[in-house]
Order: structure tokens, then C-alpha cells, then sequence
């Protein structure tokens, strides 16, 4: 099934999410019960101020500050050309996102691992929250399931088996993609942009796992991987 989806059809993307605010004690007061009582389970002996770091993962109270795209290109040799919508304010880049997909058939696939738990969601409630529509390609109200074009290289991997979490790390491991060692990870990126306020390094670090993804998407389909010279940032 997935050979015969053409690739020039899929854009795959991916999401850098950070809490909305740099210190747990900036949060307004009622958003400060509202994350106690929403994280009650999640945090053990972690205070909510100890656990706000995590915030970023939850659509609610964090934000999104980055999403790069890859589009693939016609071969031989295939390619893949990669942006990134990158900026504090996160309706620019919501709607610099959506300008883009509206200039895009409606039958776009868009891929990402664990797109379907995280990516795909948590940009439609952003968007709800920042007042703008969200684009067809990423709306499933009132649509059938075989008519949601979404491809997720994680659920791929679990033939029906949904137990367990696989990383893109592990995966890219197992079948030998070459990713390039970071200086940082997924879990960083609030230190990195809060902190450090270092928004090109987490775009290039968002960059990479869409090149991983879309190495991975190859992979699945015993094609060969696109080299690093048929890679182009635009």
C-alpha cells in the first residue's frame, strides 16, 4: 500500500512545542490551578512549579515556536527540499503554515511520527486558539476515516499493535538512517528557547527530525535513502 502513494504528494512535518511562559510563577493564577489539577497524575512528587518544564507538551499551556516541512522532489535522484516556519509569535507562524498548505492540493498526505497523538491535534488547537482556520488537509471534522490523508511513521511501525511508544530515535537506529549527533533534544528545547533564546538552533534541530522522518518513510517502503546532497533548505 504505501508504494503506491506518491511521494511528490506527502509533506512531512514536525512541531517544536515550549511552555507559554519562561517561570512557573508568571502563569496567571487560575491557569496555575488549572495545570496543578490537569497534571494531579502525571507528576508523582514533582510540585506543578517543578513540572511546568513539561508544559510545552500539553496544547493548553504551551506553544508552538517552530514547524519544518519537507516536501519530496523528482528524481532521479529524488530529493528533499525542507523550510521551517520558525517565530515567538505563534499566530506568524500558524498563518505563514496555513498559506502554505492553502496553496497545496487538498489531497496532501501529511506525515510525521506520532503525527496523529501530537503534531496533528496540537496544531489544530493552537489554531482554534489563535482565532485561525484550520486548512483541509489538516481538518477531520465530519470526515470519514478512509477520507483523513494523515500518515503516521510511528502508528506504520506498529501493525496494529498499540501497546508501546517507539521514538524516531530508536527507529532510525534500527534501520540505519544517518541522523547527526545534536547538541541538543526534544527535552531541551524549553531550556534552549527560554533561556538561551537560540530559535534558529531549535529550527535546525525540528529540520533534522523531518529529514529522519522522511529517511524512515523511504525505508519503509525498501527504497533507497535520499542523499544529503539532494537536500536543499529553502
Amino acid at each position: 500500500m504505501l508504494e503506491q502513494i506518491d511521494l511528490q504528494n506527502v509533506l512531512i512535518l514536525d512541531i517544536e512545542t515550549v511552555p507559554q511562559y519562561a517561570h512557573f510563577d508568571e502563569v496567571p493564577d487560575a491557569m496555575q490551578k488549572l495545570w496543578a489539577a490537569k497534571t494531579q497524575y502525571q507528576r508523582k512528587d514533582e510540585t506543578p512549579e517543578e513540572f511546568y518544564e513539561r508544559a510545552g507538551i500539553w496544547a493548553e499551556f504551551g506553544k508552538i515556536i517552530c514547524i519544518s516541512v519537507g516536501i519530496f522532489t523528482p528524481g532521479p535522484p529524488v530529493g528533499l527540499r525542507v523550510k521551517s516556519f520558525a517565530d515567538h509569535d505563534e499566530a506568524v507562524l500558524l498563518k505563514q503554515f496555513c498559506m502554505m498548505l492553502k496553496k497545496q492540493p487538498k489531497t496532501l498526505m501529511l506525515c510525521a511520527h506520532n503525527g496523529k497523538e501530537f503534531d496533528f491535534p496540537y496544531l489544530c488547537r493552537r489554531m482554534i486558539i489563535n482565532g485561525i482556520s484550520i486548512p483541509s488537509q489538516l481538518d477531520m471534522a465530519g470526515k470519514k476515516p478512509w477520507e483523513i490523508v494523515h500518515l503516521d511513521t510511528m502508528e506504520l511501525w506498529k501493525f496494529g499493535d498499540y501497546k508501546s511508544y517507539t521514538s524516531l530515535s530508536l527507529l532510525t537506529e534500527i534501520f540505519n538512517i544517518p541522523t547527526p549527533k545534536d547538541d541538543i533534544d526534544g527535552s531541551q528545547v524549553g531550556h534552549v528557547y527560554w533561556q538561551e533564546n537560540a530559535l534558529e538552533r531549535i529550527a535546525t534541530y525540528c529540520q533534522k527530525d523531518v529529514i529522519a522522518t522522511a529517511q524512515l518513510l523511504r525505508r519503509y517502503r525498501f527504497e533507497e535513502l535520499i542523499d544529503e546532497m539532494d537536500i536543499v533548505y529553502v
